[in-house]
């Protein structure tokens, strides 16, 4: 099945950076998955889009100026952090 392409307006999920790692190896927020609004593709690379990402405590908007997020595939786990990919089936 061919990966279908991301468009504006479609809903992703956003992989967050997490707070720095401490002296002991913990954070204080690690990274998780958020809720985010594609809100441009790069036509260049479809892979690389702009976010505005939905946290509990507020928004977060990443632009492709800012460098935008780049796909990966959801297999690839744990995640990296300042990455998209499509929400899981459940």
């Amino acid at each position: 099945m061919k990966a279908q392409p991301p468009s504006v307006g479609r809903i992703v999920h956003y992989v967050s950076h997490g707070t720095p790692v401490r002296e002991d190896g913990s954070q204080a927020f690690p990274p998780a998955c958020r809720a985010a609004v594609v809100t441009e593709v790069d036509p260049a690379d479809r892979g690389r889009v702009g976010l505005a990402v939905l946290n509990p405590t507020g928004q977060f908007f990443h632009p492709l100026a800012a460098g935008g997020c780049e796909h990966v595939a959801v297999e690839e786990q744990p995640p990296t952090g300042g990455t998209w990919h499509w929400p899981e089936r459940v």
